[in-house]
Order: structure tokens, then C-alpha cells, then sequence
């Protein structure tokens, strides 16, 4: 009877945290439950893709793989911050209840993401003619032709694939970034069933991984925005005579803030694959890849929980609910200690796991690599709960101009380090920790100055 006792009250506290709350509140914890969930199964998958995609071709090979679609990535910054843009201006019409006005931001981004995409398309088609790309990734000539229509694989897929991708910004923006996962996670899935059959029925090829990586989560994409542009949003879904050049320049007077923030980020943390390549050769970008990727799982689990906080807090500051937004933070600041506890364990133990994970004597990790990325994911979180907070309600300036020093920052100190003080590629991650410093520093300071000392001082936002 005891034991039923006890069974009834947690299943009434249960239902009270999910039923009892603020409104705002009550959409976060059910969007935080559902994508513990589905971001659980994410890494679990990307977990298993690891080492069966090293299997599939071999460490230096995958090295390859990593570099070249980090570099290719970077297009994705070329949308000029028109996503980060649409989240905003998207969460800020939806607040007044002008569905008129959130079917045009989002028929005018869609609009010109897709003309932005489809140039951005045409000239890397054209200029990968031109890329020797044996010489810019230090590989041997006779790999030239496979890695440039790789290259192309690449540039393909990874276009279409931003202008379908507008649907999870649209459903991040609508608190529903629980179903905007679920898309991401059936995308890897496909890929993960994919590669599975690829070593079953092929030999280790770099195009058929291009293939089955890029075409999954493509199909995927293109599916959800047909269902939900027929559904859920069909009161925004796009259209030709919604498509308005002035709503455009107010999305991009946001979106361009974003955009710059969004170079930055290319700088900073993108180029640390090829800077590793270039130095160091693509065997090593492997082993970089393997302890970044182990000690990633912290963060992801952590911005799972924080995923909902962003437009929480648009929605909050356009409402003048100021408690609410310094409410979350605090909650988010103690939920953080647990996931840096686990980091330490995760330290002590990942020369075991990196044996179970990747198999014996197939990569090596330095352990001074692994307390790197320890320390680095862990002030990124510590970052991330008040940047989300500065985006959320788009005071951006300081982070503007932040932004364009920490990046040639770490470039630079990521050259001097390696060239003059003779260190490894724990350079790279050292230069990313220092230079973050907007992130641990500056932003928790523009936070209280907000939110705490209401200053009068404009800069703090804008």
C-alpha cells in the first residue's frame, strides 16, 4: 500500500508540473520531455555513425570527409541571418495575432533564401573547376577527381537542404522545437539505414557516403514542409503575392546582425577542421573529431533543455515579463552543474570509451585533447544560457562587434600557437576558449545590466 502511496503522488507531481505553470512555461517543459527524447535517439545515432562510417572507409578518409564538409558548411552562413531573422520577426508578429504578417515574413524568406541558394548553387558548380583540392586538403593527386565531385555531392545537397530547412526555423520560432528535432532525427536515421546497407552491398567509396548522408535528411525536410504547410501552418503557408521586398529589409536589418555573428562563428570554430588538416594532415582531424564529438554530447543535452528559451524569451520581453525571463536563467544556471559533473566523469573514463566506441588501436586521443573539449563545451554552455537570452530579445550590437575581434582573434592565435610556440592541435581548441569571450564574460554582464540594474545606457540594447 506504501508503494502505491508513493506511486500516486509522483504521478500527481507529474501532472502538476506538466498542467500548473505559466502558460510559456508549460510549453517549454513539454517541448524540453519530448526532445530529451528524440535528442537521445539523435546521438545515440550519431554515435553509431561514427565508427561505422570510419569502417565504412578508413580513419584518414573520414578525415577527409569531416574537412571538406566543414568547409562546405560554411555556405549555410550565406543566407545574410535571413533564418535568425524569420525566428524573431516570426515570434514577435505571431504575439500581436497578425497571421497576415507572419505569412508574409515567411513567404518573403523563403522567397529569397531560395534565390540566395540557387546563385550560391550556380557559382560553386562553376568554381569547383577551378579548386585543386589534392593540394588545399594535402591529399595525393590521385584523389583529386573523387574528392572534387564529392565536393559537388556536397554543394548539391547541402543547398537544398537550407531552403527546406526554414520549417524548423518556423517551428523553433512557434516553441515547438521538439517536432523540429524529430525531423533532424528522422533525416539521420535514413542516413544511419543508408550507410548501414552501403557496407553490407558496397566497397568504402567517399561518393556513396556523399550520396546516402545528403539525400536522406533532404527527402526528409522536403516532406515535413509539405505536411506542415498543409497542416499546422496552412494559414502561412508561402506564396508568390505574399513576397514583400520592404518586409525583407526588416527581416535583414535583424538578420544581418545574425549574419555577422554567423561569420564569426565560421572563423572561430568551422576552420578548426582545416586548420588541423593543413598542419597537422586529415589522420588527425579523425582523432580532433572523435573527443569533440564524445564531449559534444554534453552540450547537445544541455541545449536541449535550452532550446525553448530563445523565442520563451521574445515572446516574454515583448510582453514585458521580464520575472519570467530572469526566472529561466536561474533555473538553467543550476540545471548546468549536474551536466558539468558528468563532464569530469566523462573525462576520467574516455580512453575506455573511445576503445568501445571507435574499436582498439583504430584512433588515439591525447588526454590533454579530451580535457580541451572538456573545458571548452563547458563554457559554451555557461555561454549559451545568456546568449539566447541577448538573440531572444535581438540586442545584438555588442555581440556584433564582439563577434568580428574574437574571430580574427582565434585565427591568429591559432597560427601563433602552432607556428611559434611549436604546440599540437590543442592549439585550436585553446584559441576557441579564450577568444569566446563575449559568451562567458561580456554576455552575463549585458544581462544584468537588463535585466537587474535597468541601465539607461542605450548600447546595452541594441
Amino acid at each position: 500500500m506504501l508503494i502505491i502511496k508513493h506511486i500516486g503522488t509522483l504521478w500527481k507531481v507529474a501532472v502538476n508540473f506538466f498542467t500548473k505553470g505559466h502558460k510559456r512555461s508549460l510549453e517549454a517543459k513539454r517541448n524540453i520531455v519530448g526532445s530529451l527524447v528524440i535528442k537521445g535517439i539523435s546521438i545515440a545515432i550519431g554515435l553509431v555513425l561514427v565508427p561505422l562510417t570510419i569502417h565504412y572507409i578508413n580513419p584518414s578518409q573520414y578525415g577527409i570527409w569531416l574537412t571538406l564538409s566543414s568547409m562546405i558548411a560554411w555556405i549555410s552562413f550565406f543566407d545574410i541571418g535571413f533564418t535568425h531573422g524569420l525566428r524573431n520577426k516570426f515570434a514577435e508578429a505571431k504575439v500581436r495575432g497578425d497571421i497576415k504578417l507572419v505569412k508574409i515574413y515567411v513567404s518573403t524568406t523563403y522567397f529569397y533564401i531560395s534565390i540566395i541558394f540557387l546563385f550560391l548553387w550556380l557559382v560553386l558548380m562553376f568554381l569547383n573547376q577551378f579548386i585543386s583540392w589534392h593540394s588545399l586538403l594535402s591529399l595525393p593527386p590521385e584523389m583529386e577527381k573523387e574528392v572534387s565531385e564529392l565536393a559537388m555531392l556536397i554543394f548539391t545537397y547541402f543547398c537544398f537542404q537550407f531552403v527546406f530547412r526554414v520549417i524548423n526555423t518556423i517551428l523553433t520560432a512557434d516553441q515547438k522545437p521538439a517536432i523540429a528535432s524529430f525531423i533532424d532525427m528522422l533525416g539521420q536515421l535514413l542516413g544511419l539505414g543508408l550507410i548501414f546497407a552501403l557496407t553490407k552491398f558496397t566497397d568504402g567509396s567517399l561518393i556513396y557516403l556523399g550520396l546516402a548522408i545528403g539525400i536522406a535528411p533532404t527527402i526528409i525536410l522536403l516532406a515535413a514542409n509539405i505536411y506542415f504547410f498543409n497542416t499546422r501552418f496552412k494559414d502561412y503557408r508561402p506564396s508568390f503575392k505574399f513576397v514583400k521586398k520592404e518586409y525583407a529589409k526588416d527581416i535583414m536589418k535583424l538578420g544581418l546582425r545574425f549574419f555577422v555573428l554567423q561569420i564569426a562563428a565560421i572563423v572561430q570554430f568551422e576552420t578548426s577542421l582545416f586548420l588541423i588538416a593543413h598542419y597537422f594532415g586529415t589522420a588527425e582531424v579523425t582523432n580532433y573529431n572523435i573527443a569533440f564529438k564524445y564531449f559534444s554530447v554534453l552540450q547537445m543535452g544541455f541545449l536541449i533543455l535550452l532550446s525553448p528559451l530563445w523565442s520563451g524569451v521574445t515572446d516574454a520581453y515583448n510582453s514585458g515579463d521580464l520575472a519570467w525571463v530572469k526566472n529561466a536563467v536561474k533555473k538553467y544556471l543550476l540545471i548546468l552543474i549536474p551536466f558539468i559533473l558528468a563532464g569530469l566523469v566523462m573525462l576520467v573514463l574516455s580512453d575506455k570509451v573511445y576503445e568501445l566506441w571507435i574499436g582498439k588501436n583504430i584512433v588515439h586521443v591525447d588526454f590533454i585533447i579530451s580535457l580541451l573539449c572538456l573545458i571548452f563545451f563547458s563554457t559554451s554552455m555557461f555561454a549559451s544560457i545568456f546568449v539566447s537570452v541577448i538573440n531572444g530579445i535581438g540586442a545584438l550590437r555588442i555581440q556584433f562587434f564582439t563577434s568580428i575581434f574574437s574571430s580574427i582573434g582565434f585565427f591568429v592565435l591559432s597560427v601563433i600557437l602552432i607556428k611559434y610556440f611549436q604546440m599540437g592541435m590543442e592549439a585550436i581548441i585553446i584559441a576557441s576558449i579564450v577568444t569566446n569571450v563575449f559568451g562567458y564574460i561580456i554576455a552575463p554582464v549585458q544581462f544584468y545590466k537588463i535585466f537587474y540594474k535597468r541601465s539607461d545606457s542605450a548600447i546595452w540594447y541594441r
